[in-house]
């Protein structure tokens, strides 16, 4: 039986009101208009279940972190202080039931359902040795492809490919192109462009730094992941690009970030 999962209360998510994100730190402007294809409440109910699902399983391999867990502890904590500032980039978030778990697997792995169903591995945290900004930093990536509806528009653009155009229209121009999209594929494995990585790395950075955590922790992250994939490859490089123009991108971003990590670090 699954214990009750960590919901972080939704109290927190008022101490940030949901402004533009352009309006300070990171310019990634609006989400990509596909996704309106696809109902949000749908697919938050599909990752809900999906999400579940997970519990149960990694609950059944006796793989699912109690709640007194340290490492689970430690991992709620820093998404604590992340979740609130959510809403300056998706107003939706004020409204999803967060939940933060932690798995015991050899993968080095995490993500960010819709919906706010975070999970991430110890193979990431204890094998890699993350420290507190490398986790959040990771964290805030996850949430960041949550916020911008990723994999939204991930599952809009493959059911455009299914349907063909010429069906599209049909169910586009009556309405009824709900029910022909197909919600229940299986959200934890798909993989996102190069583009929405990038957009989740920026966006990230900015959340990792509101919520009072080094930015600059993005820098030692993928050195550890650049230098962990010359062994064995892992899951969250698959999907998760690795290399030097990473961490540029990162470097080139932190004049925009690093005034906000040195606000929330001096309490203002």
């Amino acid at each position: 039986m699954i214990r009750r999962p960590f919901l972080l209360l939704a109290g927190l998510l008022a101490l940030a009101a949901p402004l533009p994100a352009a309006a300070e730190g990171v310019d990634v402007g609006k989400p990509s208009m596909l996704r309106n294809l696809v109902p949000a409440d749908q697919l938050e109910r599909s990752s809900a279940r999906q999400y579940r699902e997970m519990l149960r399983e990694a609950a059944a391999r006796k793989a699912l972190a109690p709640d007194d867990h340290p490492q689970l502890q430690r991992l709620r904590g820093i998404a604590g202080r992340i979740v609130p500032h959510a809403a300056r980039f998706n107003p939706r978030a004020g409204k999803w039931r967060w939940e933060v778990n932690l798995i015991g697997s050899k993968q080095v792995n995490a993500f960010c359902m819709p919906g706010g169903k975070i999970a991430v591995f110890t193979g990431l945290i204890d094998g890699l040795k993350l420290s507190d900004d490398e986790i959040a930093v990771v964290v805030g990536h996850e949430v960041a492809h949550a916020l911008r509806e990723h994999a939204r528009e991930r599952v809009a653009k493959s059911e455009l490919t299914n349907l063909g155009a010429i069906i599209l229209g049909e169910f586009v121009g009556g309405g009824r192109y709900t029910d022909a999209f197909q919600l229940g594929g299986n959200l934890l494995t798909l993989k996102f462009s190069r583009d929405d990585e990038t957009e989740a790395d920026v966006v990230g950075l900015e959340l990792t730094a509101r919520a009072g955590y080094d930015p600059r922790a993005g820098i030692t992250l993928w050195q550890k992941m650049s230098a962990a994939s010359k062994g064995e490859p892992f899951a969250w490089l698959s999907t998760h690009p690795s290399g030097p123009n990473r961490i540029k991108e990162i470097e080139r971003q932190l004049p925009q970030v690093m005034p906000l990590y040195e606000r929330a670090a001096n309490g203002r």
